[in-house]
Protein backbone atom coordinates (compact mmCIF):
# COMPACT_ATOMS: atom_id res chain seq x y z
CA UNK A 1 0.00 0.00 0.00
CA UNK A 2 0.92 3.44 -0.86
CA UNK A 3 2.23 5.88 1.93
CA UNK A 4 -0.49 8.58 1.71
CA UNK A 5 2.17 11.39 2.54
CA UNK A 6 4.12 10.51 -0.14
CA UNK A 7 1.32 10.25 -2.80
CA UNK A 8 -0.22 14.05 -1.45
CA UNK A 9 3.26 15.16 -1.85
CA UNK A 10 3.60 14.15 -5.48
CA UNK A 11 0.37 15.45 -5.62
CA UNK A 12 0.98 18.44 -4.88
CA UNK A 13 4.26 18.88 -6.92
CA UNK A 14 2.75 17.83 -10.37
CA UNK A 15 0.07 20.86 -9.92
CA UNK A 16 2.74 23.32 -8.84
CA UNK A 17 4.10 21.60 -11.91
CA UNK A 18 1.28 22.79 -13.69
CA UNK A 19 0.50 26.16 -12.31
CA UNK A 20 0.55 29.09 -13.71
CA UNK A 21 3.17 31.12 -11.01
CA UNK A 22 1.07 34.70 -12.51
CA UNK A 23 -2.02 34.02 -11.51
CA UNK A 24 -2.92 33.16 -7.87
CA UNK A 25 -3.29 29.99 -6.08
CA UNK A 26 -7.12 28.45 -6.10
CA UNK A 27 -6.08 28.78 -2.26
CA UNK A 28 -6.36 32.51 -2.00
CA UNK A 29 -8.92 34.56 -0.01
CA UNK A 30 -10.89 35.47 -3.21
CA UNK A 31 -11.52 31.62 -3.93
CA UNK A 32 -12.39 30.71 -0.69
CA UNK A 33 -14.98 33.40 -0.59
CA UNK A 34 -16.38 32.75 -4.34
CA UNK A 35 -17.27 29.37 -3.04
CA UNK A 36 -19.73 29.96 -0.49
CA UNK A 37 -22.03 32.18 -2.90
CA UNK A 38 -22.02 29.85 -5.37
CA UNK A 39 -23.14 27.14 -3.43
CA UNK A 40 -25.65 29.03 -1.40
CA UNK A 41 -27.68 30.36 -5.27
CA UNK A 42 -27.24 26.90 -6.21
CA UNK A 43 -29.29 25.52 -2.65
CA UNK A 44 -32.21 28.32 -3.54
CA UNK A 45 -31.69 26.97 -7.28
CA UNK A 46 -32.88 23.73 -6.04
CA UNK A 47 -35.21 24.45 -3.24
CA UNK A 48 -37.26 26.44 -5.76
CA UNK A 49 -37.06 23.63 -8.67
CA UNK A 50 -38.17 21.12 -6.34
CA UNK A 51 -42.10 20.61 -5.64
CA UNK A 52 -43.71 20.71 -2.20
CA UNK A 53 -44.23 17.29 -1.75
CA UNK A 54 -40.61 16.36 -2.21
CA UNK A 55 -39.37 19.18 -0.12
CA UNK A 56 -41.61 17.54 2.57
CA UNK A 57 -40.14 13.90 1.99
CA UNK A 58 -36.48 15.64 1.94
CA UNK A 59 -37.13 17.49 5.39
CA UNK A 60 -38.63 14.29 6.59
CA UNK A 61 -35.78 12.20 5.98
CA UNK A 62 -33.71 14.88 7.60
CA UNK A 63 -36.10 15.45 10.87
CA UNK A 64 -35.76 11.42 11.17
CA UNK A 65 -31.69 10.96 10.62
CA UNK A 66 -31.48 13.87 13.24
CA UNK A 67 -33.56 12.44 16.05
CA UNK A 68 -32.14 8.82 15.25
CA UNK A 69 -28.92 10.41 16.16
CA UNK A 70 -30.07 10.71 19.79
Amino acid sequence: MADPIKVAGKMFSSFLEKHDPGSPLPRDRQAKTGGGETARQGGIARAASLTPKKRSQIAKRAAKARWKKR
